[in-house]
């Protein structure tokens, strides 16, 4: 949904503008709002060899019933003005050398600590969530530099941009791009006994869909394989990457009064930052976008597990973001490049004695009781290296496969990786949490035994839980419930 509008941008906006009073009209179409309502912050990646960044731009789809317009197209009409949802998050990563992008889905309700947020519009203050809950509601949280502020909590990862579109947006950027292809094994109606669904209806094979329709198989869950978000976000990568390769195949978009069109359509669909709030800006954005060839994209779901009807990120989610925070391809195409040497931290560490640590016995695994004594043994090889604060924490019970050394926040960065490096474990195991109230050492399950920790051989292949998509794959096919055919 959000693609629409940033691919649009790609190839139309740069070319739409007949005169300066039409180009001021389309900035004055774009909606704006601040990139991040959190108190804390990630740093920025360190530019590479030649002086290049990583951008990292946060997409997300507001169910929002604010207009009547929004309300015909979303139903649901006892929410109709209520606190906006960020049904769709996803993450886009566009390397620092522009050879390919990422792309993380995150579902909907998965289970996350909102932190707390100040919009700035009126001050009001939403304190961090008691506990974890649904994602979506952090767009309800003073808007989506909430939703910002929530990602960098859990991922760790610094994030450039956003851009935001909502349901009405959605149709008029679908019926701009005159209708994508997607596909289904069967044909399917998004339709059950007691009125729920999207609407959608198609025969088995390829559609072309635009308008009113692209937005119901953008929102399609009814119907699709077992009938989850999971199998929703699937089907917007679908989506996305077939508009990006229409959209680069057509290359024909001659007629003035249709790119005037795209540019109106995809100005007015936008709430972006500040970052991104003028044509030029979106322009020199799209501009870096377009030197992604298809095959090199890779469409990801956040790796997940069940926790009752909602999910919560595993392991495999904690890889993929650090895939992505250090800038590794997803597709695996550039895993014979010579790594760059781990990032230390811009942020001080104190000394070694004032440093307070908590240490965890995390080596229990699905087959094996936790090695006895492991936190306290562990926190008296710190105190050994001067760390006469360290804590065997065995209040708890815990389970890591790998050692991890957690910090809550910015300033107790450079303590971390402080610690880390006392006992040898690799700055890529210090990671942000807010799990955690201060620095956290979990010993994992490859330190059961002995005082000198060996870090595992490191794996920089995507899980196969991510469920990765390759952009330039034009035959994935949506699987229909057999429940929802007709």
């Amino acid at each position: 949904m959000k693609w629409s509008a940033v691919v649009l941008a790609v190839l139309i906006l740069g070319t739409a503008g007949t005169g300066y009073l039409y180009y001021r009209h389309l900035n004055g179409n774009i909606k704006k709002d601040a990139l991040n309502l959190g108190d804390n912050k990630v740093a920025a990646p360190t530019p590479n060899a030649a002086g290049q960044t990583p951008l990292n731009i946060l997409l997300i789809g507001s169910d929002a019933r604010d207009t009547e317009e929004n309300q015909k197209l979303g139903g649901a009409r006892e929410t109709f003005g209520g606190p906006p949802l960020a049904d769709v998050q996803m993450l886009l990563h566009l390397s620092a050398d522009r050879t390919n992008m990422s792309v993380i889905s995150m579902p909907r309700d998965t289970l996350v600590k909102i932190p707390k947020c100040t919009d700035p519009d009126d001050g009001k203050v939403y304190p961090a969530t008691q506990g974890r809950t649904m994602t979506n509601q952090s767009l309800g949280h003073g808007g989506p530099g909430c939703t910002v502020a929530t990602w960098q909590e859990l991922t760790g990862i610094h994030i450039d941009h956003f851009v935001m579109v909502d349901f009405a947006g959605v149709v008029s950027m679908a019926d701009a791009v005159g209708g994508v292809p997607v596909c289904v094994d069967a044909n399917i109606h998004s339709r059950t006994s007691d009125g729920k669904g999207s609407g959608l209806k198609l025969e088995k094979g390829t559609s072309y869909i635009q308008g009113e329709q692209a937005l119901q198989w953008l929102r399609t869950r009814y119907g699709f394989e077992d009938g989850s978000d999971l199998a929703r976000a699937k089907a917007q990568h679908m989506y996305m990457n077939a508009m990006v390769r229409q959209l680069r195949d057509n290359a024909t978009l001659s007629s003035p009064n249709q790119l005037r069109r795209l540019a109106e359509e995809a100005t007015r669909a936008l709430t972006v930052d500040p970052g991104l709030d003028t044509v030029k800006k979106l322009y020199d954005l799209s501009d870096e976008l377009r030197k992604v060839e298809p095959e090199r994209i890779t469409m990801t779901t956040m790796p997940n597990r069940y926790v009752g009807a909602r999910v919560e990120p595993t392991e495999d989610a904690e890889q993929l973001f650090r895939l992505v925070r250090e800038d590794i391809a997803l597709d695996g195409k550039d895993r014979t490049k010579k790594k760059t040497g781990e990032k230390a931290s811009a942020d001080p560490a104190a000394a070694d004695d004032e440093i307070a640590v908590q240490v965890r016995n995390g080596t229990r695994t699905d087959t094996l009781a936790p090695a006895g004594g492991r936190a306290s043994t562990v926190a008296g090889l710190l105190k050994e290296e001067g760390f006469t604060q360290a804590v065997a924490d065995t209040d708890g019970s815990w389970s890591e496969d790998r050692t991890l050394v957690r910090y809550p926040s910015a300033d107790l960065e450079g303590d971390a990786q402080r610690v880390a490096e006392a006992l040898r474990i690799p700055l890529s195991s210090v990671q942000r949490s807010t799990d955690v109230s201060g620095v956290t050492l979990v010993v994992g399950a490859d330190w059961r035994t002995g005082t000198d920790y060996k870090a595992p051989q490191r794996n920089d292949e995507t899980p196969k839980s991510a469920e990765a998509l390759n952009g330039a794959d034009d035959k994935a096919c949506m699987h229909v419930n057999p429940g929802f055919t007709w």
